[in-house]
């Protein structure tokens, strides 16, 4: 991939509601070079889809937990996982992950720190013959 595609997808990373106007001044290219660049980026398939990103304190979320797990992996349990999911909209991403000992990742909002406390200890009864070991750390 060319420099300026690269600098033009890092640039989108920061911030996808920049206009290409903005973004060739930037780039120091023609807005009409950054708009055939950001097509070519979406029909190459390196850009999958431009995304939300809300402003988490206004609709009433104080944290953001990322939860790193230790977990018994069988066929079941993804299943299993998939359909326990459905039931915590709360939950933004969830995948498999390899380091520090773990195997799985979470990300997950909360109205406040009682709500949180409430998630894990629901998480924690319901997994509790498959989870080995369970860290998280918390933005606010």
């Amino acid at each position: 991939m060319k420099k300026t595609m690269t600098k033009l997808l890092s640039e989108l990373l920061k911030n996808s509601k920049k206009s290409d106007r903005e973004l060739a001044k930037v780039l120091g290219v023609s807005q009409p070079t950054v708009s055939r660049m950001r097509n070519k980026l979406v029909q190459e398939g390196l850009i999958q889809e431009f995304t939300v990103i809300p402003d988490l304190e206004k609709i009433g979320f104080e944290i953001l937990a990322i939860s790193v797990i230790k977990i018994k992996v069988t066929d079941e349990m993804v299943e299993r996982a998939e359909k326990w999911m459905e039931k915590y909209p709360n939950i933004i991403f969830a995948a498999a992950a390899e380091g520090m000992g773990k195997n799985g990742v979470m990300l997950s909002l909360h109205k406040n720190y009682r709500a949180y406390c409430n998630f894990v200890k629901e998480n924690l009864q319901y997994w509790e013959a498959a989870i080995e070991d369970y860290d998280t750390i918390l933005v606010s």
